[in-house]
C-alpha cells in the first residue's frame, strides 16, 4: 500500500506550497511587489502577465488535465489490487 492519499483530488498530492492558496498568493504577491517597488503600470503589466498565465495554468487548467487524463484513478485502483 502507498502512503499518497487516495483521492483524485490532486491537490491533495501536491506539498503544502504548491497549494491552489499558495500559488495565488506568490502570483498575487510578486504582482504587487512590483508596483510598490517600481511605480510603473508598465512595468507591473509586464509582470503581471506571465505571473497570471503561470497562476491560472496551475490553478485553473492543470487540476482539470490531470482529472480528464485519469491518471489518479488509475493509481488509485492499482494500490487497492492485490
Amino acid at each position: 500500500m502507498s502512503d499518497r492519499p487516495e483521492s483524485v483530488n490532486v491537490w491533495d498530492y501536491k506539498p503544502w506550497w504548491c497549494q491552489p492558496w499558495s500559488i495565488l498568493l506568490t502570483g498575487l504577491g510578486l504582482i504587487a511587489a512590483s508596483w510598490f517597488v517600481f511605480h510603473r503600470l508598465w512595468l507591473t503589466t509586464l509582470v503581471a502577465i506571465p505571473l497570471t498565465v503561470w497562476m491560472g495554468y496551475f490553478v485553473l487548467l492543470f487540476p482539470r488535465l490531470v482529472a480528464q487524463s485519469g491518471q489518479l484513478s488509475q493509481e488509485i485502483s492499482e494500490d487497492r489490487q492485490p
